[in-house]
């Protein structure tokens, strides 16, 4: 991650990796600027017209040629709409452009990052990101890159006619320029710092409203309705507040740009004023060289506004830029060390330790070793924090051991592609995720190609089919955001029947029954057992009656396996596992 100083001062530099996403459309580009030069010719051809119909009269013989100048200067103007609406429609279609593709490109990169980027970062602030910021980004490259151009390409234009137009006043206001320009770069620094600091809170509201919008029911069940949009609106003023600073630096930034570049000009005009007074100048040429000044001052006070659009844009490109950056700690090295084919599903567990990022005095696995054979099935019960879906999260590669290794097949996962070692497995969460599209869309969602008839099949070993048959669309009916509109245990199955149409060799669940009512649970395991012939299968659970028909059972305590067996063998040792089985067991019978 980029120093917290440097992104305390964004600059223009980060922009600069939006070039190249720019350069791949060079032909609209070049007719852009095409475009752009026909219109500020158009622009500039004006005050030529003007000073010589001030300088020829108005007498009733000169009728003719005023009339022909008066011509001349509606086909310029025609050209200068065509031209204008040309650049327009180019230039922001470009920024558009531009901008989807950033959005592809910064989504795209995220979801190949590890899980350490997404334990420490709300969602709400990646959807502001994605929004927010590149809309900033698209200003720049629209409408504020529009506006840059023409004022920029106009000002060089208008500068250049002054001088052709008088030298003598010329200098004395392009001298002046410098001595105007320099304290409104320097200020320019804060200005981009303020919109940082209005991005940011933008971001945290957003943040804020997506996690509560999503924790709704839990909100009004306990009353926090009130109290939740307080906070709300709480964070909604720091962004304000946070926007109106921004917003007050920028427009004191344009005042004094503006007022500046007009007083030099207002001055340098007067002094025009006593030349022609004096007859060292015509009243047509200082009129052409007061609309150049115009011109010049008009566009250099625009070019101030966009300055600080421009700075807006860069501190946005600059926090996508940061996560660009960031490179996945669990990626493939160089050279991969390939999966062996066909698979078999063996995993093994050698002296692994492990510890969550920032919390390396918490070790959660210490020495952790044992075998999981092909085809076998393996239970991992113990207390809560003993570690156990930890070890599926290595097993998956979400993370790497700090000591040890993690090998499937008899590769070290670690020196393996992250995507060839997930090929080969199935999850179903403890948390089961569920997507608010169609319920065959969640179903296909690990095996795109599947059939229909694929998917049915997936859902009766689920035992899903039932519920999903009285469904209004059947297997076609959406089913909410996070599929709200499902109990837990439907979610549950849905999640196990996606895994199931995997196929993978090797099956991983994680408390897969544990929302599921007792008739449900029974259906499920019976498709599980069915499921689990000829794959590795790895359970965790705390319910042990959902692995009593385990191969083995390791049970885990403080990161370590200190028993291990079968249920009826771990009962007669009369440890940890008879103690926990005891107790459940005790309870289901009262």
């Amino acid at each position: 991650m980029p120093d917290a100083a440097d992104t305390d001062r964004p600059s223009f530099s980060a922009l600069k990796p939006l070039i190249p996403m720019a350069l791949r459309y060079r032909g609209r580009i070049a007719l852009a600027i095409a475009a752009l030069l026909v219109a500020s010719a158009a622009t500039l051809a004006l005050p030529v017209a003007v000073r010589r119909v001030i300088d020829q009269g108005f007498g009733a013989e000169q009728g003719d040629l005023v009339n022909a100048y008066f011509g001349v200067l509606i086909g310029v103007v025609a050209v200068l709409a065509v031209a204008s609406s040309a650049r327009f429609y180019l230039v922001m279609t470009i920024g558009e452009r531009i901008v989807a593709d950033l959005r592809k490109a910064v989504f795209r990169h995220l979801t190949h990052l590890d899980a350490t980027f997404f334990d420490t970062i709300k969602s709400g602030e990646i959807v502001s990101r994605l929004t927010a910021d590149t809309a900033l980004v698209k200003a720049a490259f629209g409408a504020s890159a529009s506006v840059a151009l023409r004022n920029l390409v106009l000002f060089i234009g208008a500068a250049i006619m002054m001088v052709a137009t008088s030298p003598m006043l010329s200098a004395i206001v392009l001298g002046a320029i410098p001595l105007i320009v320099l304290p409104l770069v320097l200020s320019g620094r804060s200005v981009r710092a303020r919109a940082r600091a209005a991005q940011d809170r933008l971001a945290d509201v957003s943040a804020f409203a997506a996690e509560a919008v999503g924790a709704a029911r839990v909100m009004q069940a306990y009353g926090m309705q009130d109290a939740t949009a307080g906070r709300f609106g709480a964070a909604s003023e720091d962004a304000f507040d946070a926007a109106q600073t921004a917003t007050r630096s920028r427009a004191w930034l344009s005042g004094a740009a503006i007022f500046m570049v007009s007083a030099s000009v207002v001055g340098v005009l007067w002094y025009g004023a006593q030349l022609v007074l004096a007859g060292e100048m015509s009243g047509g040429r200082l009129s052409q060289f007061i609309l150049y000044a115009i011109f010049a001052a008009s566009s250099m006070g625009q070019l101030s506004e966009v300055y600080g659009e421009v700075s807006q844009a860069a501190g946005a490109a600059a926090r996508l830029s940061e996560w660009l950056a960031i490179r996945p700690k669990i990626a493939a090295p160089p050279v991969p060390a390939p999966m062996p084919e066909p698979a078999r599903g063996e995993i093994v567990f050698d002296d692994v330790a492990f510890a969550y990022p920032g919390r390396a005095a918490d070790p959660v696995l210490d020495g952790l070793s044992f075998r999981v054979a092909p085809g076998e099935t393996v239970a991992i019960v113990g207390p809560s924090g003993a570690g156990k879906t930890t070890v599926l999260q290595l097993v998956c590669r979400f993370y790497d051991p700090s000591r040890g290794r993690v090998l499937i097949d008899g590769v070290d996962i670690a020196k393996a592609d992250p995507e060839a070692v997930r090929e080969r497995i199935a999850l179903v969460p403890q948390e089961p995720v569920v997507f608010g599209v169609g319920v065959d869309e969640n179903i296909r969602y690990g095996r795109p190609e599947a059939s229909e008839a694929d998917i049915r099949r997936a859902a009766e070993l689920a035992a899903a089919d039932g519920f999903i048959a009285a469904l209004p669309q059947g297997y076609a009916t959406p089913v909410g955001e996070r599929g709200v509109t499902l109990s837990g245990g439907q979610r549950q199955r849905l999640a196990l029947a996606r895994a199931i149409l995997k196929d993978a060799p090797i099956l991983l669940l994680d408390e897969a029954t544990s929302a599921l009512d007792a008739e449900s649970e029974r259906a499920v395991q019976h498709a599980l057992e069915t499921v689990a012939k000829g794959r590795t299968t790895l359970v965790v659970a705390h319910r042990l009656a959902t692995v009593l028909k385990a191969d083995r059972i390791l049970v885990m305590e403080d990161g370590r396996v200190v028993e291990e067996g079968t249920h009826g063998a771990l009962v007669a040792r009369g440890g940890l596992y008879a103690r926990l089985a005891r107790l459940q067991f005790a309870d289901a019978a009262a």
